[in-house]
């Protein structure tokens, strides 16, 4: 979302000098991102790129192809992993690839490394490419982890004296010291994708590709191989990055492209691209459950029923209400949400401390029951700060014995009711987006879902962090000053050193 858009969506209940250094803020903060990129020479250009392969249904017809070409019969049929793809990458950009497992990632990393050939199209690369495509790819199990540093550099193009330079560095980031002079055979899996990503980054490439290995790792690696990312792309380095994690992607990356079975169907924006990307699983989820219940059943899903009191005008309502940001069954549609105060009037703009609501108003299409309203708040950043509901206050109620909860309640079609969520900011100073949804819990499991309605950008609000003075700590005692993400409500407590000595001596 631009900045323009995103000062319109928040800055009218603002007054006018708060309104005024909120937009610089969010200038402040999108122009280094985007600027350099537009002016930094393209490194990689992909044009009209495809990778079509041969499929046999008997081994026989491999044989026969190999001596019956000459007649133009063909034995086999053309599978394409990857068609049409055209990208241009500028230096310093990182561009996040996502789609589902077999949508041609891999198939096109492997291009733009130069390890597979493509069918059409052409690659243009300025610059050395250092490519971590897979768990173990380009080390010789045999070799021990130091000659396997040293074959990698070297084929990268790096010379012994470089690397040589480097080595310390290396081994220190992948943390494998003592076991640098042993085979790499006897790595754990760990170990190895450690040591493949040190030498990848320690070397400084001009194009970075990262394919799914830092999953491998564990948390305080992936803290430093991010760390370690930022770094590089402060210099300059380009970076392509596949991920299934959604907020990595939102968060490392400016671009983003979503592939499905071997085409490009989006590029732009990561948070517009994964969104893209999400209403792609919600409609494959969709069919998945109508050829099981079908199955199952013989009836499709979302057939009605001859006693289900379906309006005339669902379809229409469908056709009108559904934004861009949004996705969804529709069996009932998140209409409204609005941010207020603690009395109930709309706002745009809340202190940390303070009390407010969130307001989500739910219209029903069709009968609804197993119902979980539920709010996920994210930073202008993209990451996610909190996501929580109505099912997650049912749970605790039904560990306390209560019958009486919002999920076991039924809705008829027309029905239209609100949902209030209440709680005390205490978020740091940034701008936050809400997003909404209608989600229908299938068990108590929380890990079986059908989503009826999910709202992107459903509202926005901002935080600010109000230093304290005098009047402020006598009329809002709630309010802390600090820093970062949110307000831990943190005490101190300071003991006298005569009083620490008794102790110890005690």
């Amino acid at each position: 979302m631009s900045s323009d858009a995103r000062a319109t969506a928040v800055d009218a209940d603002l007054p006018a000098a708060a309104a005024e250094i909120f937009v610089a803020d969010i200038a402040a903060d999108m122009a280094p991102v985007s600027q350099p990129a537009r002016q930094a020479p393209v490194v990689l250009r992909l044009v009209n790129v495809g990778k079509c392969y041969h499929m046999y249904d008997k081994p026989q017809d491999r044989l026969k192809q190999a001596f019956m070409r000459w007649r133009g019969k063909k034995y086999y049929r053309d599978f394409w992993a990857l068609r049409d793809v055209n990208l241009e990458v500028r230096r310093g950009e990182a561009i996040g690839i996502v789609g589902r497992n077999g949508s041609g990632k891999s198939t096109l990393l492997q291009i733009i490394a130069g390890t597979l050939a493509a069918t059409t199209g052409s690659v243009e690369i300025a610059g050395r490419v250092a490519a971590l495509l897979e768990l173990g790819s380009g080390f010789n199990p045999e070799f021990t982890g130091r000659e396997n540093v040293y074959l990698n550099a070297a084929v990268l193009g790096f010379s012994k004296a470089e690397v040589d330079a480097k080595f310390a560095a290396i081994v220190e980031f992948a943390d494998i010291d003592e076991f640098i002079d042993q085979p790499v055979k006897t790595y754990s899996s760990g170990m190895m994708v450690r040591l493949a990503f040190a030498v990848q980054v320690q070397v400084e490439p001009d194009v970075l590709i990262v394919d799914e290995a830092l999953a491998v790792g564990d948390a305080l690696f992936q803290k430093r191989c991010y760390q370690r990312l930022d770094e590089l792309r402060s210099k300059g380095v380009t970076l392509l990055f596949v991920s299934h994690d959604q907020e990595s992607v939102r968060t490392l990356c400016d671009r983003a492209i979503l592939l499905d079975h071997g085409k490009p169907v989006a590029n732009g924006a990561s948070g517009d691209v994964l969104l893209a990307y999400r209403k792609l699983l919600h409609e494959e989820e969709k069919r998945y459950f109508a050829g099981a219940i079908k199955a199952r059943t013989g009836d499709s899903l979302g057939t009605s029923k001859p006693n289900e009191k379906a309006t005339s005008n669902t379809t229409a309502v469908r056709l009108r209400s559904v934004r861009d940001a949004s996705f969804g069954d529709l069996d009932a549609e998140v209409v409204r949400v609005t941010v207020q105060d603690a009395n109930g009037a709309p706002i745009s703009y809340v202190t940390s401390g303070d009390a407010m609501r969130i307001c989500v108003r739910v219209a029903v299409r069709k009968q609804l029951t197993r119902v979980n309203v539920a709010l996920r708040i994210r930073n202008k950043q993209g990451v996610k700060i909190c996501s929580w509901g109505t099912f997650s206050q049912d749970l605790a109620a039904l560990a306390r014995g209560e019958d009486d909860i919002f999920w076991r309640r039924v809705f008829e079609p027309g029905d239209e009711f609100e949902v209030t969520f209440v709680f005390d900011c205490t978020l740091g100073t940034d701008l936050y987006e809400v997003q909404a949804a209608v989600v229908e819990e299938l068990d108590l499991s929380y890990m079986s879902q059908r989503i009826v309605h999910w709202r992107d950008e459903a509202a926005f609000f901002q935080v600010a962090v109000q230093r304290p003075d005098e009047l402020t700590v006598r009329e809002h005692p709630s309010r802390n000053f600090f820093g970062g993400v949110c307000d831990l409500r943190m005490h101190a407590t300071v003991r006298a050193d005569v009083d620490m000595r008794a102790e110890d001596a005690r």
